[in-house]
């Protein structure tokens, strides 16, 4: 069979996520660029005879070399790895769409423009001349809603019968002429007729003018050193040249659209909740109001869901125990096996559901059009961290968990800024954080537990400053695009096929990478505290905490209270769990596994008895900016694609606590 591939290109919220999932349904392949940190998705599908391979590109705003995304997205076109390139539009905002199309005209790769969202268009009374916007393109325009695969008829047998055609940049390149004038066709003289590789002469030439580095670099290697200086001289004379070529390219979509597309502009008002929903006043009230409700419906789904499989695999557990026992196993096979592995795929089925109610409810919010005005209202607040408006949405929900927070953080175009959002959110305490500073906090300090918990708010809001002013430089590189907002989607119905199957998909990559990542750490942690008797003070975990003692008392942590603080990395609620394990010589690593309900008295009276005040602030401090637990570093590595990102955060995290926790012990030291 013949094999086509079609790469999909268009900004974000284009809708080419969605075309690719109606198109590929369940034949997905997510992993990384090869040596980037980029998400790569492929997929497949067959058609009347023909094989396609469907490949997804980074969403991007433009093909200039700014982003990882857009140095990808060029590197692979030019590559010749592709046989079209599938340019997607929002019919209902094509003044801003359209650009992507602008900036691709000269690349010399068959393409063809899929106008999609045309059922919004048309609810705005907005109507588009396809026949006469595809004569005057020369390439294939195609209509669809990507939502709707009944409506894919058109591209189907666009696929069957035809193929793209170049996208000519005349018309470009006489407004670049005309804007640039002089300069423009000095450059002229020295960049080949015929363009270097993939790139015509106008589409080389408007990226010199941008300052584009690669597009330099590439210029670099096909003409001589002498006419190189020259170039280098004509454009050290050009100020803002991407201010020029910007205007050329919107003078061009804005010629289009007066050509075809005519508009009742009339059918179009806005509601006042929208107007309420984006005023300065009433905006971001609002947007907190609805994403704590989201937050709150996400976990009436996903809890009930993680309780099952709490309930469920326990059982399994003990089926299993008594097989492997008939079998003749080895007692440290059956706790390994029905211990630490069962227990990581107990974490890993919890942590899908969450998963599943966060991006089921977050995913409607996006698809509705809502989750564009939280971008919108916040994003004075957030630039000023380097963030989109919309980086506030995984910050609030972080509240109740930070794994929703982490996968959250999907909805951020940038690669880069989406580290640094989830770098930042988790500073963000979780609902199971609480619990614990409760305990400890109202045990050792009493009516002054009020005064203890506001100091850790004001070092957590000092710690996201700090955060963000250590990973800014690496994370963004020069003057990142942080993602302005040109106009607002307008409110739709959801498609809830297409969103059930975009959250499935999601939830089954979710769980492989978080699994592998869990029963690692999970074996790990069971090889230390593992005992045939299970006496705490036989396991290799108390030999090391005995040993490791004079370091972490530095830090004002006595070995008990370390274990429960490394111990918190599996799981927040484990670290009461682990004390009580400790101070009475049961079982550490069943603590973890079970994070079962704790005798909290007794727990406090013993504690009370071997730990001092100065200890139990030193503990608060280092639980609370210790990493969230083991499933958010598994989100983490799953969002980012990136070990060295992941291990770089938590290991920061670590380091910041037990820092934090020794400047705390040392002011208890003062006070108490």
């Amino acid at each position: 069979m013949k094999r086509i591939t079609v790469a999909l290109l268009g900004q974000p919220n284009s809708g080419k996520s969605t075309l690719f999932n109606g198109l590929t349904g369940a034949n997905q392949h997510v992993g990384n660029w090869p040596g980037k940190t980029v998400e790569k998705k492929e997929g497949d599908f067959s058609h009347k005879g023909t094989d396609y391979t469907i490949v997804d590109l980074p969403g991007s705003y433009g093909l200039s070399a700014h982003s990882e995304e857009e140095v990808i997205t060029r590197e692979y076109i030019a590559n010749g790895k592709t046989d079209l390139v599938a340019i997607m539009a929002d019919a209902s905002q094509l003044n801003r769409s359209l650009f992507m199309l602008s900036d691709y005209a000269g690349i010399q790769v068959p393409v063809v423009l899929i106008m999609n969202m045309m059922d919004i268009a048309h609810q705005q009374g907005k109507m588009v001349d396809i026949d006469g916007l595809q004569k005057a393109l020369n390439i294939p325009v195609i209509p669809i809603i990507a939502a709707d695969k009944k409506e894919y008829a058109s591209l189907y047998d666009f696929l069957e019968h035809r193929n793209g055609a170049l996208l000519k940049d005349e018309m470009l390149k006489t407004l670049y002429e005309d804007t640039i004038g002089e300069k423009y066709r000095a450059l002229e003289t020295y960049i080949p007729r015929d363009g270097i590789g993939v790139f015509s002469q106008t589409w080389i030439i408007s990226k010199l003018v941008e300052k584009d580095q690669k597009a330099i670099e590439l210029v670099r290697t096909a003409v001589d050193a002498t006419q190189f200086k020259n170039i280098e001289s004509i454009l050290q004379d050009i100020k803002d040249g991407n201010l020029y070529t910007g205007q050329c390219k919107f003078n061009w979509v804005d010629s289009l659209i007066k050509k075809y597309v005519t508009e009742n502009r009339h059918t179009f008002t806005r509601s006042t909740f929208d107007r309420l929903a984006t005023s300065k006043t009433w905006g971001k009230p609002i947007a907190v109001g609805i994403i704590i409700a989201g937050l709150i419906v996400s976990m009436l789904i996903g809890f009930p869901l993680m309780g099952i499989f709490w309930v469920a695999i326990p059982p399994l557990s003990g089926l299993l125990a008594k097989g492997l026992m008939l079998l003749g196993a080895a007692n440290w096979i059956i706790s390994l096996v029905c211990g630490a592995v069962m227990t990581a795929v107990t974490f890993a089925f919890m942590m899908v559901s969450y998963v599943f109610g966060v991006s089921l409810v977050f995913g409607f919010m996006e698809d509705v059009g809502y989750m564009a005005r939280v971008s919108y209202v916040f994003d004075n607040t957030m630039s000023k961290l380097g963030l989109q408006g919309k980086a506030i949405m995984p910050f609030l929900v972080s509240f109740g968990c930070n794994i929703g927070g982490v996968t959250g953080s999907r909805i951020i175009d940038s690669w880069g800024q989406r580290v640094m959002t989830i770098a930042l959110s988790w500073v963000v305490p979780c609902g199971a954080t609480w619990g614990v500073v409760g305990v400890v906090s109202g045990a050792f300090f009493g009516k002054q537990a009020v005064f203890v918990v506001l100091s850790l708010f004001a070092v957590a809001f000092l710690h996201l400053l700090v955060t963000y002013r250590i990973f800014r430089k690496s994370l963004y590189k020069g003057d990142e695009n942080l993602g302005m907002i040109m106009e607002l989607p307008p409110y739709h119905r959801p498609h809830w096929k297409n969103l059930f199957a975009s959250v499935l998909n999601k939830m089954g990559n979710v769980f492989k990478r978080a699994l592998s990542v869990i029963v690692l750490i999970s074996v790990v942690f069971w090889a230390l505290a593992y005992t045939p008797d299970g006496n705490i003070t036989n396991s290799i975990i108390y030999k090391i905490g005995m040993f490791i003692e004079p370091v972490t008392k530095i830090f004002g942590l006595p070995w008990q209270l370390f274990m429960a603080f490394v111990a918190s990395a599996m799981g927040k609620e484990s670290a009461l769990g682990v004390l009580a394990s400790l101070f009475t010589s049961s079982g550490i690593w069943n603590a973890v596994a079970t994070r079962g309900a704790v005798d909290t008295a007794f727990l406090s009276n013993t504690m009370l008895a071997a730990i001092s005040k100065p200890e139990a602030l030193a503990f608060l401090f280092a639980f609370f900016f210790n990493m969230p637990c083991l499933m958010a570093l598994a989100a983490t590595a799953q969002e980012t694609h990136s070990k060295k990102w992941t291990i770089t955060i938590a290991v920061y995290y670590i380091f910041s606590a037990l820092v934090i926790a020794a400047i705390a012990y040392r002011i208890g030291m003062l006070i108490f």
